[in-house]
C-alpha cells in the first residue's frame, strides 16, 4: 500500500550510513534523500534516529564475513545527516541489543520512517523488529540501496508492503508538510 498518512509523532530512523558503507558515490542518492527527510523532520521538531554498526552477529554463516579490520572511522555517521538520537547496533536490525524502542517510546513514536543501506539486511531487519513492536512502518522507497538488486526489488516489492507502507522522499516529504498545517 502506498504512503497514506504519517502519524502526528513519526520518526525518522537512518540505518547504516556511516563512512564504511555509505562513502561511495554510488550511495549519494540514498544520502541525499536521507538528509532532506532529516532536515524536514528535525524542522517540524520530530525525532531523527542515526544507527549505526560497528559488528556483526557471531553465528556461522555459509558466506564468508570479512576477517580484516576495518579502517579507522568506519563506522563514523556520515557528517551531513546532522544531529540526532544515536543508536549504534552490533547486529542488522536497530532494535536487537539496542535501546532504540524505549527512547522511542518515551518520544511517544508511533510511525517510523526508514531510510539507509542495505535495503535487505539493515534497513528490512529494522522495518520487521518496528513492525513487530507495533509501529507503523513506512519505508522511502529511492532513499534505500543495496549491493544486490534482486534482493533489494524483492524487499521493496514484497517484504516492505507486508511489513507497511512504502513511498518515495518526496511523497512522504507531502505528507510531513500537511501533517504540520
Amino acid at each position: 500500500m502506498p504512503i497514506t498518512t504519517l502519524d502526528p509523532r513519526t520518526a525518522l530512523v537512518v540505518v547504516d550510513l556511516q563512512r564504511g558503507i555509505a562513502g561511495s558515490p554510488a550511495a549519494a542518492p540514498v544520502v541525499a534523500g536521507a538528509v532532506r527527510l532529516a532536515d524536514a523532520f528535525r524542522a517540524q521538531g520530530l525525532p531523527v534516529v542515526l544507527v549505526n554498526v560497528t559488528g556483526g552477529a557471531p553465528g556461522r554463516t555459509e558466506r564468508q564475513r570479512p576477517s580484516a579490520p576495518r579502517p579507522d572511522g568506519w563506522d563514523e555517521l556520515l557528517p551531513e545527516l546532522g544531529d540526532g538520537i544515536r543508536v549504534t547496533k552490533r547486529t542488522w536490525g536497530a532494535f536487537h541489543g539496542t535501546d532504540l524502542h524505549e527512547r522511542l517510546t518515551a518520544e511517544g513514536v508511533t510511525q517510523v520512517v526508514i531510510v539507509g543501506i542495505a535495503t535487505s539486511k539493515g534497513v528490512e531487519s529494522t522495518a520487521r523488529a518496528a513492525h513487530e513492536h507495533g509501529y507503523h512502518v513506512t519505508v522511502a522507497t529511492d532513499a534505500v540501496a543495496d549491493g544486490d538488486p534482486e534482493t533489494h526489488r524483492t524487499s521493496i516489492e514484497r517484504i516492505f508492503p507486508a511489513l507497511g507502507e512504502t513511498g518515495t522522499v518526496d511523497e512522504i516529504l507531502r505528507l510531513l508538510a500537511a501533517t504540520a498545517r
